[in-house]
């Protein structure tokens, strides 16, 4: 049985359509760009899992909101600004330094991005409310 080209049998030879082609170099083949909001939803949840790591948060329906995220990136790099907030009493420097270490190490692991600056808001306080604990006189 003989076939001709353009029948629908595979040709033989080296153009055959069989074989994968060639890729383009990398620098051709295009980019995959992360909007800025995807980046920032990124950030929150990283910043949920670290504040719940790093600070003893009081228990749910104490008036903790959900930390916020926003982000900017340009040419492939990331600043975050995040707001939440934190435990009373808690060391807030150290807190804040190993969230802000949490979140960047996060980001960039999840998109590939290099996160340059981290700043954090801490929006306020919140005290766990415990009865038994009273103020000291």
């Amino acid at each position: 049985m003989s076939t001709r080209a353009g029948d629908g049998a595979p040709a033989d030879g080296p153009g055959d359509a069989g074989q994968p082609a060639a890729l383009p170099p990398p620098a051709e083949r295009g980019a995959t760009v992360i909007p800025d909001r995807v980046v920032a939803r990124i950030a929150a949840r990283a910043a949920r899992e670290a504040q719940s790591r790093r600070a003893a948060l009081p228990p749910e329906g104490s008036g903790t909101a959900e930390p916020s995220a926003s982000a900017t990136t340009r040419a492939g790099s990331v600043r975050l600004h995040l707001a939440l907030d934190l435990p009373y009493p808690t060391d807030i420097p150290r807190v804040c330094a190993r969230m802000q270490h949490d979140v960047a190490e996060r980001v960039a692991r999840l998109t590939g991005l290099d996160v340059r600056e981290v700043t954090l808001t801490v929006r306020r306080l919140v005290t766990a409310g415990d009865p038994s604990r009273g103020r000291v006189r």
